[in-house]
């Protein structure tokens, strides 16, 4: 796990800063200034052994900037249809792209924008590059995303003015020699290096990682936390199969006297739990079961699937942090539903049915059924019928907000049925989708369970193994939150979305 190179790319004029960071302003936009923070030429060399006669070298810094800027679409004369980026079956949703540079291909190059900034890095692939292999397998990229997001919470966290931004880009050279030396990244937060380099200028600490700023002194405690979102495409429709997706991660905030405390995290699951796939861990984790690391969503589940339970053992950083993502395949949604909505003239009848599996927790800390009406005028009556819940109407807003509040009844099942009339339509201030047109429409469902996970998966207290002085208090966090959670009109037409398709 190493990167080759990380670059940002400043969205709006300014002064090119001096120090350590190397500078570049683009000749198609003079809005953009690179700065390029790292190169890594030992990370290069082994990208040239591992990558063969697929190897591509990292080019110079402006002929990266332009070829990053086409392929964001960034470029005020780049606005005409282009078929090798534009294309339907060239959509990209993983912030992962390919650079065409003079006649050669760069990749994986993970990019995104984000407050007028771009981050960019090149993980490193331990492989031949021809053909792509699938980007779960390349574990630099996971890496890669955890850096930049690292070095977007330095350079905005609490900033309050562009002078103390351009100071922290100057900072960004030295820090990534402590937080990620010879291209491998030891610690995300480069608040610690930073820490670690102003601590060290006043007092000689004992010797320990430079990755780890000082030592905690206080009362022993270890929190785990975690967190599943649930995202879902349900259709109603014999042709088009219905999706779901369990996403977690687990966050610690481990408060521990000494150098390098070292602790053991097992995530288990009950009989009937689902079991976890592409796994992500911290770059603290010193080891893993082979198990964990195989298991993945790409292939076809079988009674097989290693199911636990899944141990990390690590030596934790001062600030919380997210010890491991995951993905899951559960084998049913937790909420199943359709949604019927019918156009007569300047109204729409509608039908919704909504029901709870069995398996599922009744106790919401909140559920609402959120039903917008876009590319129409203002809601002008309401005629409603609610079995269970209560319905409000943003008139403005083309909304209709339906309360279930925090439980179900006893049945498991409630419904809503009504007319909703329009009037004029304002191109100002309706709201407006280029999907949602005529018929195609959604209902989006927003929930929130604590003290719940979808695939069963918790920390047990008793399993915490912490080896540092004193016994630590142990505490655990568990909740499944809606996340993109949508129920098209079944008599319309509608997008199809597979989540699979984002792993690949």
């Amino acid at each position: 796990m190493a990167q080759r190179a990380v670059w940002l790319i400043s969205h709006e004029p300014g002064a090119p800063l001096g120090g350590t960071v190397r500078f570049s302003r683009s000749q198609e936009d003079s809005r953009y200034l690179l700065f390029s923070i790292r190169r890594y030429p030992t990370v290069e060399k082994r990208a040239k052994v591992f990558n063969g006669a697929s190897y591509m070298p990292i080019p110079e810094d402006g002929p990266f900037m332009k070829a990053l800027l086409f392929e964001l679409r960034l470029l005020d004369d780049d606005k005409d249809f282009i078929e090798s980026r534009d294309s339907c079956s060239h959509i990209n949703k993983t912030s992962v792209y390919g650079l065409l540079i003079g006649g050669g291909e760069l990749w994986p190059v993970v990019a995104f924008l984000k407050n007028n900034m771009i981050y960019a890095c090149v993980p490193l692939v331990e492989q031949t590059l021809s053909p792509h292999p699938p980007l779960i397998s390349i574990s630099g990229i996971s890496q890669g995303f955890e850096l930049l997001f690292g070095i977007q919470d330095f350079l905005y966290l609490g900033q309050k003015h562009d002078t103390e931004i351009n100071t922290k880009l100057n900072q960004l050279p030295d820090l990534l020699l402590q937080a990620c030396p010879f291209g491998t990244l030891l610690d995300a937060n480069l608040q610690n290096s930073l820490d670690s380099i102003n601590f060290a200028s006043v007092t000689h600490p004992q010797k320990q990682p430079a990755w780890k700023v000082g030592t905690y002194k206080g009362k022993p405690q270890v929190s785990i936390s975690i967190t599943e979102k649930v995202k879902s495409m349900q259709y109603d429709k014999q042709d088009i199969a219905d999706t779901w997706q369990v996403v977690g991660a687990v966050t610690c905030k481990c408060d521990l006297e000494g150098i390098m405390p070292n602790v053991t995290i097992s995530l288990s699951l009950p009989t009937n739990g689902s079991p976890l796939q592409d796994i992500l861990v911290h770059p603290c984790v010193t080891s893993l079961d082979s198990a964990i690391l195989t298991s993945s969503s790409i292939d076809a589940m079988d009674d097989s699937a290693f199911s636990g339970p899944y141990k990390f053992p690590f030596t934790p950083p001062l600030e919380s942090f997210n010890l491991c993502y995951y993905t899951s395949q559960v084998p049913v949604p937790p909420i199943l539903g359709f949604y019927q909505m019918k156009e007569e003239e300047i109204k729409v009848k509608i039908t919704v049915n909504l029901k709870l599996h069995e398996s599922v927790k009744n106790n919401f800390e909140f559920c609402e059924a959120h039903i917008p009406f876009y590319n129409r005028g203002p809601i002008t009556h309401v005629e409603s019928k609610v079995s269970f819940g209560q319905l409000e109407v943003f008139r403005e807003k083309s909304l209709l907000i339906w309360i279930i509040g925090q439980k179900f009844p006893k049945s498991m099942e409630i419904s809503l049925s009504g007319t909703v009339t329009f009037g004029a339509k304002s191109h100002e201030k309706q709201p407006f989708d280029e999907i949602c047109i005529g018929g195609t429409a959604y209902l989006k469902l927003h929930f929130k369970i604590l003290d719940y996970t979808l695939t069963g998966c918790y920390a047990d207290q008793h399993s915490v193994q912490v080896f540092a002085s004193g016994k630590p208090k142990i505490s655990t966090y568990r909740k499944l939150i809606s996340s993109d959670y949508y129920i098209w009109n079944s008599k319309a037409p509608a997008p199809v979305v597979t989540y699979g398709s984002l792993l690949l």
